[in-house]
């Protein structure tokens, strides 16, 4: 099998030539990447295009929660409650040591929210249609207990409290591993690959004309169905189908911003209300703590997304009126990442009203579109459409029932938390002997799961005399190009790895190392590598310096 890798972009652009798909999907988002895996699992000859890298849009720039919807009881959705949080327990099986069990403080307030017995009536139906397990169901606290949870809450403010179950993720980690499984499964998958145009055959859409972002070669991918999972971009793809009519993205933006945890030492995850009505999570994570998120109309540049000075001091504002003595200010952020929520438009209805469910669009020339939904539920996402395309396509053939529940992906053999904790501690004293704290060690788990052994192995056996810390991040930078379609700095810096966010300063360090790394290993031009340093540095600007 050609391996997920960038250097077999050729191998891969020949097959997407000229071999004839069931189905292609356009977009390598959480919602294109499920799509890919349960097609290509249940046996249809399965192929996918994004046009940048995988989960550059929406799917990279999430709370980076695999949450069970508490917020949507206050908009009666219960169907909705229901089924992201039975899925959140199902992709915690799939992938332990990526999405990871958080407790989550609530506090309460007379002045704001739902008041305590309301919450304590609330959260416990939100346990029972979550289906969450007896030992992990919401804890009511009292005021004492709360303040002793987080000391830092303004105390008059708060009446008691709730510890409830959530679970931590990384959503580009997550999709790109969803990404790679389909592509282990089959699924014929290339990044940086957009679509321009619809192939028609019959009236109906029989292929998608395609543009390779380096090149600009275009070419045709044949395929008896075409499903659109772009996201923010699904009207835009409905526009050149002629198909855009009836219902239509209303597309709302979230911000988060990032500060060392020091300055926003909180204890652990927590979830509190704002005067305006919404509410916003802090949750620490290593060195540091981000904070998020906002929910407001967005109608600019979709490729370009980035958090604004309002966005920064809202949050701000929200941190300093909940925790008093954080004193946070515009220049206590490290970095920030701004994302796009492609919502179903509903009149009336304002950005934080707007239902999260997902929504599935036909046209009359059977371009099927997907849009809405959360990350927590994309693969009943997936199977919804699969089905679809079976029943409307395929009808008079066999294939699989849905198997995704089983499918695990990352590359690993865990069962449980613990068996991930064992393999950590495993691996702790060999990444001791390259002088790496356990976190690192942490870090490379949750982020590769057990390829993070073959990691180390490789920082280890690297016999030049370059720092420890280096000899990691090359061993790192080689794992994501030979194994996981890296294509860019950025790729390798925002979507793989996550530093430009958790640990902006290590991307500032070494960036300049990894490039030419890059060039060597790719053959660069100096035009190339002068644009891919441009873009990573506008990054690196645009995440921390707001106008």
């Amino acid at each position: 099998m050609t391996a997920f890798s960038c250097n077999h972009r050729p191998d891969i652009l020949q097959k997407l030539t000229t071999e004839h798909f069931d189905l292609l999907i356009i977009g390598g988002g959480i919602t294109g990447a499920g799509i890919a895996l349960d097609a290509a699992s249940r046996g249809l000859k399965t192929a996918l295009i994004e046009k940048r890298d995988f989960a550059f849009g929406t799917s990279s720039r999430s709370t980076k929660l695999i949450h069970g919807g508490l917020r949507y009881l206050k908009q009666l959705e219960f169907g909705l409650v229901k089924e992201v949080g039975s899925e959140r327990a199902v992709v915690h099986r799939l992938a332990p040591h990526l999405v990871v069990p958080e407790k989550m403080l609530l506090p309460l307030s007379d002045k704001k929210g739902l008041g305590y017995w309301l919450t304590s009536a609330g959260l416990k139906i939100y346990d029972w249609l979550a289906g969450v397990a007896p030992e992990d169901q919401r804890r009511m606290l009292s005021k004492v207990q709360t303040l002793k949870y987080e000391p830092m809450l303004r105390s008059e403010d708060v009446k008691g409290g709730a510890i409830y179950a959530e679970y931590r993720t990384d959503d580009a980690r997550l999709t790109i591993e969803i990404v790679k499984e389909a592509f282990h499964q089959g699924a014929t998958i290339l990044s940086y690959a957009c679509a321009v145009d619809f192939v028609y055959d019959g009236g109906n859409v029989s292929g998608v004309q395609v543009e390779e972002s380096y090149t600009k070669e275009k070419f045709i991918v044949n395929a008896s169905v075409v499903v659109s999972a772009a996201g923010p971009w699904v009207d835009e793809l409905r526009v050149i189908n002629k198909s855009k009519t009836g219902k239509r993205l209303h597309l709302t933006k979230g911000v988060h911003i990032v500060v060392a945890h020091q300055r926003l030492p909180v204890k652990q995850a927590i979830y509190f209300d704002v005067d305006d009505g919404r509410m916003i999570f802090a949750i620490p994570r290593g060195q540091i703590t981000y904070i998020g998120t906002t929910d407001t109309n967005y109608e600019g540049d979709k490729d370009h997304v980035w958090a604004t000075l309002q966005d920064a001091q809202y949050l701000v504002n929200a941190v300093n009126a909940t925790f008093p003595d954080a004193r946070l200010t515009i220049e206590d952020i490290e970095s920030s990442w701004a994302g796009l929520r492609p919502l179903i438009h509903e009149e009336g209805k304002s950005a934080s009203e707007l239902s999260r469910k997902d929504e599935i669009f036909e046209s009359p020339t059977a371009l099927i579109s997907i849009a809405g939904g959360k990350l927590t539920g994309y693969r009943k996402m997936a199977e919804r459409v699969v089905d679809l395309v079976i029943k409307k396509h395929f009808s008079d053939k066999h294939f699989k029932a849905c198997k995704t529940a089983q499918i695990r992906f990352g590359g690993h053999h865990f069962g449980t938390t613990k068996d991930v904790r064992k393999f950590k501690e495993s691996l702790y004293p060999r990444a001791g002997a390259l002088g790496f704290q356990d976190s690192v060690t942490n870090y490379l788990v949750e982020n590769y799961g057990m390829e993070a052994e073959h990691i180390i192995a490789q920082a280890d056996a690297d016999l030049s005399s370059l720092e420890n810390a280096l000899r990691l991040i090359r061993s790192e930078l080689s794992h994501c190009i030979d194994k996981e379609m890296v294509c860019t700095l950025c790729d390798f810096f925002i979507r793989r790895t996550g530093m430009i966010y958790f640990d902006i300063y290590r991307v500032i360090k070494w960036k300049k190392i990894v490039s030419e790394i890059f060039q060597e290993r790719f053959r660069w031009s100096a035009q190339r590598m002068k644009m891919e340093q441009e873009e990573l540095d506008t990054a690196l600007l645009k995440v921390r310096n707001f106008h």
